[in-house]
């Protein structure tokens, strides 16, 4: 769900509480010197500063802003920011893991998730999650995936009593509100399959994983004891071009020898570098290389392959502009491209123009 246009961030009739006008507040701000005389550094945080930052709602439903929201109404924005990740029904495993699924009326009834202890099932998040607190607070603070805190709080509650109705634990027709979401937790499938009685929650507690201490005449590498053999490391081609190239977890090279890497079979878009290289900032700025890599598919194909796709193509400036805005799907395999709203129309055009353009 996983744009930044309108940062409504829970203003209006129903979230006051995280309401953040802090450029309405910044002439009131103290203007205070730091120890070492850099002015504003240093300061406290004044009063809308922590507001904008204290959107946490936790179990017992404090920082719950008021708002409400039906399940038709879920429905409409689960399609619209939720499906193109998630799926129509929570429960797809194209980008992320399902979400609904594999919890039973009996475990409504109970509180606790038999599959959890007899195994056989895809875990969920509805299978693990004891709280709707979280929940509501998770996709307030970070859904959707391209444009976290823009959802209203009772926009909020329309999408879990969307998820609630999938997961069978409220009726089509209800309307989840800050009145009776207490009453709903008491119906989650795993509300009581949680507990304290592990190594984790006391400092002197059993792990719940063993290990020894090596405080001696330690190892100092690490030895592999299992790996891919040679013929199957690519089987699915090479993992580098298949990962991001930054951050922790980054794609082996698992090319045979003598095998050429996608990267260097299919170019990046070429082009003027300077401004090649203002668009790559222009594309990082609004998200779009978290799906795209300029020369490699990350989860949408990379842009040196649309720009293949489209070259010569006479109206491919126009069609490309509209579906970064408007999203699609069934072009380039399973996993849709959902719309980005957020872009402003100059900045749609330009990456549509740096991609007629490109040479590929």
């Amino acid at each position: 769900m996983l744009s930044l246009c309108s940062l409504v961030a829970c203003s209006g009739e129903s979230g006051e509480r995280d309401a953040a006008p802090a450029a309405q507040n910044a002439a009131s701000r103290p203007a205070s010197s730091s120890p070492g005389g850099y002015l504003n550094v240093g300061r406290d945080a004044m009063p809308d500063e922590v507001a904008a930052w204290d959107i946490d709602v936790r179990p017992d439903f404090e920082g719950l802003p008021p708002g409400k929201g039906d399940v038709y109404t879920g429905e409409e924005l689960w399609i619209e920011k939720c499906s193109s990740c998630h799926g129509d029904f929570g429960d797809a495993n194209h980008v992320f893991v399902p979400l609904i699924g594999n919890t039973t009326a009996e475990d409504i009834e109970t509180g606790v998730v038999a599959s959890l202890a007899s195994g056989g099932a895809v875990r969920t998040t509805f299978t693990k999650v004891a709280t709707v607190s979280t929940l509501w607070d998770y996709i307030h603070r970070a859904m959707p995936w391209d444009a976290p805190k823009s959802l209203s709080p009772d926009e909020v509650y329309a999408l879990l009593a969307y998820m609630l109705n999938l997961a069978e634990i409220v009726p089509m027709d209800f309307e989840l509100s800050d009145q009776n979401i207490a009453e709903v937790q008491a119906r989650m499938p795993n509300r009581n399959g949680m507990t304290r009685e592990h190594g984790l929650w006391d400092i002197d507690g059993t792990p719940d994983t063993n290990n020894t201490d090596c405080m001696s005449d330690c190892t100092e590498s690490v030895e592999v004891l299992s790996e891919l053999p040679d013929y199957a490391r690519s089987a699915h081609g090479n993992l580098a071009d298949q990962n991001r190239t930054w951050g922790p977890i980054r794609g082996a090279v698992t090319l045979a020898e003598g095998e050429v890497p996608e990267s260097a079979e299919d170019p990046a878009p070429q082009g003027d570098a300077a401004a090649d290289e203002s668009m790559v900032e222009l594309l990082a700025a609004n998200g779009c290389t978290a799906c795209h890599g300029v020369d490699r598919k990350i989860v949408g194909p990379g842009f040196n392959e649309i720009a293949g796709k489209y070259a010569g193509q006479d109206d491919a400036e126009a069609y490309l502009a509209s579906k970064i805005v408007e999203g699609g799907g069934g072009v380039w395999g399973a996993i849709p491209m959902p719309p980005q709203p957020h872009l402003s129309e100059s900045d749609a055009q330009a990456i549509a123009a740096w991609l007629a353009r490109a040479t590929p």
